[in-house]
């Protein structure tokens, strides 16, 4: 999920339910939200733009991880491929992980990069703050270095 802004849509824990850890790819817009997130599901996040002070010193700007052995860089601003932002292309040209996750622009994309050998999401944008029209969420399943069984969900409302 990403650029919730403050917001988080209800459907998020039905849709959620069933998944082993939640991952914000920035621009949460208050604690509050955080806290309810963590309280849910274990929880991964970097900070966005629009974040203050309470949500950078909680969380990175740029978070890197590995689950079901699939290496995981995570940020806000990051650009898509071919066209990736001035601040994450070198740290991905001198180590791309498998999966690479950004927010930031509200396009919901999902793309490989053959040049770097991985994966890119965004998963959109699940706030109310922004020009986006459909409020979406991506679900995936990672199992043995695959990324498996890749959903988008588009919340109502």
């Amino acid at each position: 999920m990403s650029d919730t802004h403050s917001y988080l849509h209800p459907q998020v824990f039905k849709y959620f339910e069933d998944v082993d850890e939640v991952w914000h790819a920035g621009d949460i817009g208050n604690v509050e939200l955080a806290d309810q997130l963590e309280a849910f599901k274990p929880f991964r996040a970097v900070y966005g733009n629009i974040d203050g002070a309470d949500i950078r010193i909680r969380y990175p700007e740029t978070l890197r991880f590995t689950v079901e052995g699939v290496e995981v860089l995570m940020t806000h601003i990051g650009g898509y491929p071919g066209k990736y932002a001035p601040g994450v292309r070198d740290i991905l040209k001198k180590n791309p992980p498998k999966l690479f996750i950004c927010g930031h622009s509200h396009i919901l994309k999902v793309m490989p990069d053959p040049a770097l050998q991985l994966l890119h999401m965004n998963p959109g944008a699940c706030g109310q703050q922004g020009w986006h029209k459909v409020k979406t969420l991506l679900r995936f399943r990672l199992d043995q270095g695959r990324i498996e069984q890749l959903e988008v969900i588009e919340l109502p409302g």
